[in-house]
């Protein structure tokens, strides 16, 4: 079935994705650079700083989840995250040190946190089985493709002149764009089919009940302990600029390295989610997550300068989100349909969760020893997780 026979919610999704992420990223790849060389904030506070916003998020997603499962508005949990994120992110631009721009970065999460798991939820209510790949495989790429747009706005900007604070204050230009999206494009009537009913008492005997990580299917629970690990052991694309940086890569480059990735990564994440569909999530999974340690080694051990940063940031960038369409599609297999909310703010908590001592030690061994052995470390915790999870979904998928 084409793309086109995707429905209209999932379309308005894509094309919000794709406003709110050009808004987020262009900030997003000068930020490393503004917290270490405007408030002299050092690698293992940009490490920090994304890991606790990350796991602030991914708490709240999982709260967010439950509560749209309970009957609470998705529609209203969405509208409400994407205008929290987009009323607080440009207030970077008068941030005066890096704590400021913590408690920003977490006001900013918080929404994503608000929004992401009925997101999903309803995203995969909205079409049928068969085509679980693709619909998440159209929003990731649509999400990849504003994050390309966005630092290349940032770039043309910042070459014509214009201060780094001033750039960060006009993404809420994108952010006004995405309300305007939202209120428009998610009609009530259409998305209130995809809504759970409300429960307001206990749920009656027989009804769904909390989901637990033991009562998961076996499917299920290998995932999300595979994904756990994985993202305990990634390195934060925020800190892959500092190492771009470090072979030689001009700061005036910055946005351009982060747009090209995002064109890949919206590539990537597109023609994956048809591979789900046509293959499997599974046999999809079975090639990116090792293409994540390949690309770890390479930033860790290539002599790379020129275009081979380049070649390198994308190939990480890439093996990222080649995953994110059949990771998605692979939960809502397992997961009962009126407890998807649920399901996807359990992913998205443990994902969060475990990349905060991940993202801490990773920072702390960049900062106290050196990039080269902080990326081995990842590259050999993530080639431990393949194992791991290749064991895992092989034996839970019979």
């Amino acid at each position: 079935m084409p793309a086109g026979a995707l429905p209209r919610t999932v379309w308005t999704f894509a094309i919000v994705s794709l406003l709110n992420d050009a808004a987020s990223e262009m900030i997003a790849p000068l930020l490393p650079i503004f917290l270490t060389a405007t408030l002299g904030a050092g690698p293992a506070i940009v490490a920090l700083i994304e890991a606790a916003a990350d796991a602030v998020s991914s708490v709240l997603k999982l709260f967010a989840g439950r509560w749209h499962d309970r009957g609470v508005s998705g529609r209203g949990l969405i509208q409400g995250g994407y205008g929290l994120a987009n009323l607080v992110r440009p207030l970077i631009a008068f941030a005066s040190s890096w704590a400021l721009v913590l408690t920003l970065r977490l006001l900013d999460r918080i929404g994503k946190g608000m929004r992401t798991a009925p997101r999903d939820a309803l995203l995969s209510r909205s079409v049928s089985p068969e085509l679980l790949g693709r619909a998440f495989g159209l929003h990731r790429a649509f999400d990849h493709t504003g994050a390309m747009i966005g630092p290349i706005v940032a770039t043309l900007l910042l070459a014509a002149g214009v201060d780094m604070r001033t750039v960060f204050l006009l993404a809420g230009v994108f952010g006004m764009c995405v309300m305007a999206t939202l209120f428009v494009g998610l009609r009530s009537d259409e998305v209130h089919d995809l809504e759970p009913a409300r429960r307001a008492r206990p749920a009656a005997p027989g009804a769904p009940t909390a989901l637990r990580f033991s009562a998961l299917q076996p499917q299920a629970r290998a995932l999300l302990a595979a994904v756990a690990v994985l993202a305990a052991a990634a390195v934060p694309e925020a800190m892959v600029v500092l190492w771009a940086v470090d072979r030689g890569l001009a700061v005036q480059w910055i946005p351009l390295l982060w747009a090209a990735a995002h064109g890949l990564k919206a590539l990537a994440a597109w023609r994956c989610g048809h591979w789900v569909d046509r293959f499997s999530a599974r046999g999809v999974l079975s090639i990116g997550w090792p293409l994540r340690v390949a690309a770890l080694l390479l930033l860790a051990f290539a002599d790379t300068d020129g275009l081979g940063v380049w070649l390198a940031f994308a190939l990480y960038s890439v093996s990222l989100a080649s995953t994110e369409a059949a990771e998605r599609a692979l939960l809502a297999e397992s997961v009962p349909n009126e407890m998807r909310g649920t399901g996807y703010g359990l992913f998205n908590l443990v994902t969060g969760l475990a990349a905060l001592p991940g993202a801490a030690l990773i920072g702390g061994l960049w900062q106290g020893i050196g990039s080269t052995v902080a990326l081995a470390t990842s590259a050999a915790v993530s080639a431990g997780a393949c194992l791991l999870a290749a064991r895992l979904v092989r034996r839970d998928a019979h």
